[in-house]
């Protein structure tokens, strides 16, 4: 079995998860956060958004540099604003990321990858490993986050592996 293979039931799995939190996200308090050095809702939710294009660009390329020197950025930070919006732009970035490890060959994900910022490196390692905690892994943190967040506003929110509180119906 191939890395991409094995690294695939994982991804699926956690993308539903957290599609599933996305679908929980109220509209209208995008600019709610729970301490003035948080993000707010609506970039939070944006970012989980976004962070399955991170895969794509990992196999796309060998580096990058999240900072350019001149200060601007390399990308434009997502922001939910709407719930169907939100959604599709994390729909379309899962199909495009499962579409790039699917043709990702071992020899691919072996490659290094580096991250760096106003070309200075911050970490390099394999494509693979930068699948898991630089994409998957930082995903289940921010959608963990996201989780909070949503408990903190009195919104229901699902469970990842098993009933979360406000389904205890699922274990009878």
């Amino acid at each position: 079995m191939s890395i991409a293979q094995m690294l695939l039931p994982e991804f699926d799995q956690e993308m539903a998860n957290t599609r599933k939190m996305l679908e929980c996200v109220p509209e209208g308090r995008n600019d709610w956060k729970p301490h003035v050095k948080s993000m707010t809702l609506g970039r939070l939710a944006g970012h989980v958004a976004e962070l399955p294009i991170w895969g794509v660009n990992t196999l796309d390329r060998t580096e990058l540099d999240i900072a350019l020197p001149s200060g601007q950025r390399a990308w434009e930070p997502g922001v939910f604003t709407t719930r169907a919006g939100t959604l599709k732009t994390f729909d379309d970035n899962v199909a495009a990321c499962r579409a790039a490890i699917a043709k990702a060959t071992d020899a691919d994900l072996a490659v290094t990858w580096t991250l760096k910022a106003s070309g200075k490196p911050l970490l390099a390692m394999p494509r693979s490993a930068v699948l898991r905690s630089m994409m998957m892994n930082h995903i289940i943190h921010h959608r963990a986050q996201l989780g909070v967040y949503l408990r903190l506003n009195d919104i229901a929110i699902p469970g990842p592996y098993g009933p979360s509180a406000d389904q205890p119906q699922m274990m009878r």
